[in-house]
């Protein structure tokens, strides 16, 4: 009898245990990204760092604005990452500089040029290697279903290349 029972319970436990997992499942801590911005970092430095060698490399500067906990800043990152032709074409082209803007960091740089951040993350600002501000790009514009379109972004990003 006593086995029997204790059967019982145990059957109890696993239908409970089945029932109630994508509950617990939901509401467990997500794993954390690694982070791409360097919360550290003055963003005037990291411009006037990228200037130098932007000059010397006939590139363009691209800041990309945006904090470690925003999810489109990490699929952004990604796709300039592990998109071969976009990541050549960066290489190419330009000197990226991931500006942290978390909490107010870097406001003075943000608004530098112009508060590229006040319609969200990430934002694209685009400067000639004088640190002269071309244009700001929204990436909501680039967006596509769950991530950014390679096609926009490519085309962004070729518009802007610097002409050599």
């Amino acid at each position: 009898m006593k086995s029997r029972s204790l059967l019982y319970t145990s059957l109890l436990f696993v239908i409970i245990g089945a029932a109630i997992s994508p509950y617990c499942a939901a509401d467990a801590p997500k794993k954390a990204k690694p982070a791409i911005y360097d919360e550290s970092l003055d963003g005037a430095k990291q411009v006037t760092d990228a200037m130098v060698v932007a000059k010397k490399e006939n590139k363009r500067i691209l800041l990309q604005f945006g904090a470690n906990w925003c999810g489109w800043c990490h699929r952004l990152h990604d796709l300039f990452k592990k998109n071969a032709s976009i990541a050549a074409k960066l290489k190419a082209n330009y000197v990226v500089v991931l500006i942290d803007v978390n909490k107010g960091h870097n406001k003075e740089t943000n608004a530098k040029y112009g508060n590229p951040t006040r319609n969200g993350l990430p934002v694209i600002v685009i400067l000639d290697a004088d640190g002269t501000l071309l244009t700001t790009k929204d990436t909501g514009t680039l967006e596509e279903g769950g991530g950014h379109s390679p096609q926009k972004v490519m085309q962004f990003l070729t518009e802007w290349a610097p002409k050599k």
